[in-house]
């Protein structure tokens, strides 16, 4: 199908997490510090709790319900409850604008 443009970069805040629903997939979108954006699922593995609700530190997401901290590089749980990971998607960044394939994982 490919990827779909989901928002402008512009409209991200910067160690805030956005969520966005492509093609029923439910991501969290995140522009960190350094200015890279990162896609994650918005799902978090211990509780179900939307990810993008949370907490953004340097290159991770926490899981306000909990505490669980996921990578936004790998999408690796860094601490429990949570065990499993989430999947990170790859990011295309078009003409200031940021697209998602919730088809498509990266190889971590």
């Amino acid at each position: 199908m490919g990827a779909t443009r989901v928002l402008a970069v512009a409209e991200l805040v910067e160690n805030q997490a956005t969520r966005v629903v492509v093609d029923g997939v439910a991501i969290a979108v995140v522009k960190d510090s350094a200015g890279d954006v990162h896609a994650i699922g918005d799902t978090c593995t211990h509780g179900e709790i939307s990810l993008s609700e949370g907490f953004v530190e340097g290159e991770t997401l926490e899981c306000w319900a909990h505490g669980s901290q996921f990578s936004l590089l790998t999408g690796k749980p860094l601490n429990l409850p949570a065990y499993e990971p989430v999947p990170v998607y790859a990011v295309e960044l078009i003409d200031g604008d940021v697209f998602i394939d919730p088809n498509v994982t990266k190889e971590i």
